[in-house]
């Protein structure tokens, strides 16, 4: 619970920090007067003030207690009076490019840090599973299209569109994500092992109807995960694994008449025994210890939303086989800006199909579920950590470049409106439009926490 709550308030603090700085930033350099500087709201914990500063500018910096956001507060004869000497300095005295460069700065510099992030996980390297398939789920696209367990991907890429090299089961992964919620074909060149050269294998992903991007879609695709070999792992006392008298490190050979190549198809097969709702017994050969032996083993129900699925109290699968993933310099930023313009197209979309109906709004996410997994990225190790940061941060910029008045994005559109006609928005429409945006905020944030709630305690 600690780290939950400390990884959420360090996510929170950075990225806030960074949205506000690169207002900050831009309106120095475009030599606007920043009153103060604040990360968080309500009650003041840290204040100062720096002692050197550019001419023109007696900026207070301020830590506040609420995290759930900032601002920057610059001269501007809006909001109070603004000395003739001073006209100059304020925001609402700056020519249009100025003010947008301001305002747009923001989530700019979100973006920007999620650049950097994934560069400097390219740069310095992650352990990623290999891209070697498990066996797909039954009935699933990638069954009928062909897989059958134990290919290594080697090149991907969406059809018509050149191939790219596979480095890992995470690269090819995002690439199916986005396959399914674009509506786009795959297109896979993958080995065999004991057969030489490359087949093709298309995932007509276009015929996949995803509302929601859960695991559920990934079932659906088939690929659900790397190879793994059918060792059991923990087992929990008085589970079904436990009473039949499965022990950690065993390797499971056949199931029935059926011969077990990996832990994805055996945990496909203890999966569909409880669909009947009554499993019935079945006989595991196993190895253990370099001798083989048979036990019964009777998977027990269990439920899964509103379907019935069968377990045995087990972890079933060994680790996948890993390999590293590091890119150069140039590689590793490129790939770091093509990721955040990725996971922001990405992003826009869904929220464009949540408007029209064509995806479910469950798909929001708010507070509790970030720091939710702020908390499981954290326990994961830096990079993980960092990843999540990146994810954020990118939702952040993306967020508030949306053209709703009370966001970065509803200025901008303000702004696109003086430049077309060539005056400012009148001031009853502003007061209208805050309005609704602020209504239209309210009701994106309830939905939000009412999937929070759903998710962590329905």
């Amino acid at each position: 619970m600690l780290t939950t709550v400390l990884a959420f308030i360090v996510a929170l603090g950075l990225l806030v920090a960074v949205h506000e700085w690169g207002h900050y930033r831009v309106a120095v350099a475009c030599g606007v007067k920043v009153l103060r500087f604040s990360v968080g709201f309500g009650h003041t914990l840290l204040r100062w003030k720096p002692r050197r500063q550019r001419p023109g500018q007696d900026t207070e910096f301020v830590i506040a207690a609420f995290p759930l956001g900032g601002y920057v507060k610059m001269l501007d004869e809006r909001e109070a009076p603004v000395a003739p000497h001073e006209r100059h300095l304020a925001f609402n005295t700056q020519p249009l490019r100025s003010r947008a460069l301001i305002v747009a700065a923001g989530p700019a510099a979100n973006l920007l840090l999620a650049v950097l992030l994934y560069a400097g996980i390219n740069w310095w390297g992650v352990q990623e599973p290999s891209p070697v398939l498990a066996s797909p789920v039954a009935g699933s696209v990638a069954q009928q299209a062909g897989l059958q367990g134990g290919e290594t991907v080697t090149r991907a890429g969406f059809a018509g569109e050149q191939a790219e090299p596979v480095r890992s089961f995470e690269q090819l992964r995002w690439l199916l994500t986005r396959g399914a919620l674009d509506g786009r074909d795959v297109q896979l060149a993958v080995t065999e092992a004991g057969r030489r050269g490359e087949r093709e294998v298309q995932l007509p992903l276009s015929a996949i109807a995803s509302p929601d991007a859960d695991a559920q879609l990934f079932r659906r695709i088939g690929v659900v995960g790397p190879l793994t070999r059918p060792v059991i792992g923990d087992v929990v006392d008085g589970g079904a694994a436990s009473q039949a008298g499965l022990r950690k490190g065993d390797l499971v050979l056949r199931v029935g008449d059926t011969a077990v190549v990996d832990g994805q198809q055996l945990r496909e097969w203890i999966r569909s025994q409880g669909a009947t709702g009554t499993p019935a017994p079945g006989t595991w050969r196993i190895e253990r210890e370099g001798r083989a032996i048979e036990l019964q083993v009777t998977p027990q129900v269990a439920r899964e939303g509103e379907r019935s699925i069968g377990r045995i109290g087990a972890y079933v699968g060994s680790p996948p086989e890993m390999v590293e993933v590091r890119y150069g310099p140039v590689d590793g930023l490129w790939r770091g800006v093509v990721r955040t313009w990725e996971v922001s197209v990405l992003t826009v979309r869904m929220l464009g199909r949540m408007v029209i109906g064509e995806a479910s709004l469950k798909n929001l996410s708010g507070p509790l579920t970030i720091a939710d997994y702020a908390g499981k990225s954290a326990s994961l190790g830096l990079l993980q950590y960092v990843v999540f940061l990146a994810m954020i941060s990118v939702s952040l910029g993306v967020l508030n470049l949306l053209p709703l008045p009370v966001l970065d994005g509803g200025h901008l559109m303000y702004y696109l409106w003086e430049a077309v006609t060539g005056r400012s928005v009148p001031d009853a429409w502003m007061e209208r439009l805050q309005r609704g945006g602020v209504a239209v905020l309210l009701v994106m944030m309830t939905i939000a926490l009412f999937n929070d709630v759903t998710r962590l305690f329905g």
